[in-house]
């Protein structure tokens, strides 16, 4: 049976030297809910411009329901100024003052909210109090749902209140590595290990899966059993990462919403992830069927040099 996910939070343009492509870590996690079978419900706000315009009739373009994308008359569509180092490293400068920050609830939207099996939050759409007040408002009805929190830390658009509120309201916290270690100086968590880490996360807030991303090492997970689950990365032709963190929490979500196993949870994630590796933007086409196959393979894999133990 099909999962309702509603993810709420920014959808806006990346602005490359090269191309502008539709994104925003919440848009491309329910781009890859519905391509595994399930319903996801995007709730953001564009201007009201021909960035709007745009990013709206991609968004039905690529099959995602605009129920709950909002217009706004005043500010405009939300976007991404990334340009490269001579090492190829992005630079990221986002737009204040955008649509998406003056996000607003309605009858409609939480009684949605009320019936939904999975809430996906972030940061980055709390920097300004209107989208804030209208979150924390959505999450007050979702009493029933899975929270799941993809931190999504941005340079410039948090900070420890907004973090410190948000781990109180998640059920699931995802992060990257370099998230992990901001976080432990933030909060004061003394850790010399990921596991570690998570540990301290646990001792002071009420989650029930914290989920760290490691690049081309894979992806850990601790949960509320003790359990500790590793699953290495995965050696694959790598075109570009964009969607690669949004894709294992889609396919992480997709199975804890049917009660898997979280070993089983993370490493159908994990492939997604690299799957999305292999091809170019956030949004390529990839089948259940191919996920399925690319499991059944005996890949060559990438071990972390502190989890790699967990598997011996």
């Amino acid at each position: 049976m099909a999962k309702t996910v509603l993810a709420f939070g920014e959808l806006l343009w990346d602005l490359l030297p090269t191309a502008t492509i539709l994104g925003g870590a919440p848009f491309n996690f329910v781009y890859r809910v519905n391509a595994l079978g399930d319903r996801g419900l995007m709730v953001s706000r564009l201007g009201r411009d021909e960035l709007g315009k745009q990013a709206f009739d991609k968004v039905v373009a690529l099959g995602v329901e605009t129920t709950y994308l909002q217009w706004d008359e005043r500010y405009p569509t939300g976007t991404v100024k990334i340009s490269f180092d001579a090492d190829n490293n992005p630079d990221f400068v986002i737009i204040p003052g955008v649509a998406y920050d003056f996000m607003e609830s309605s009858d409609a939207l939480l009684d949605m909210v009320a019936k939904v099996d999975c809430l996906c939050f972030g940061t980055l759409a709390q920097r300004s109090p209107k989208s804030r007040q209208t979150l924390e408002r959505l999450i007050s009805h979702a009493s029933n749902s899975l929270k799941f929190l993809d931190i999504n830390l941005r340079k410039d658009c948090y900070g420890k209140d907004t973090v410190l509120s948000s781990l109180r309201k998640a059920d699931v916290l995802k992060l990257n590595e370099d998230e992990a270690h901001e976080l432990t100086q933030m909060l004061d968590l003394a850790h010399a290990t990921i596991p570690q880490f998570c540990e301290a996360l646990f001792s002071k807030w009420p989650l029930k899966y914290c989920l760290v991303t490691l690049a081309d090492y894979g992806a850990f997970a601790f949960s509320h059993r003790n359990e500790q689950i590793y699953s290495p990365g995965y050696r694959v032709d790598s075109v570009d990462s964009l969607g690669s963190g949004d894709a294992f929490s889609a396919g992480f979500v997709h199975k804890i919403l049917r009660d898997r196993s979280t070993g089983e949870a993370v490493e159908y994630g994990n492939a997604l992830g690299a799957l999305v590796v292999t091809t170019e933007g956030a949004t390529a086409a990839i089948s259940t069927k191919e996920i399925d196959a690319f499991l059944k393979q005996d890949m060559q894999r990438r071990f972390h040099p502190e989890l790699g133990k967990l598997l011996s």
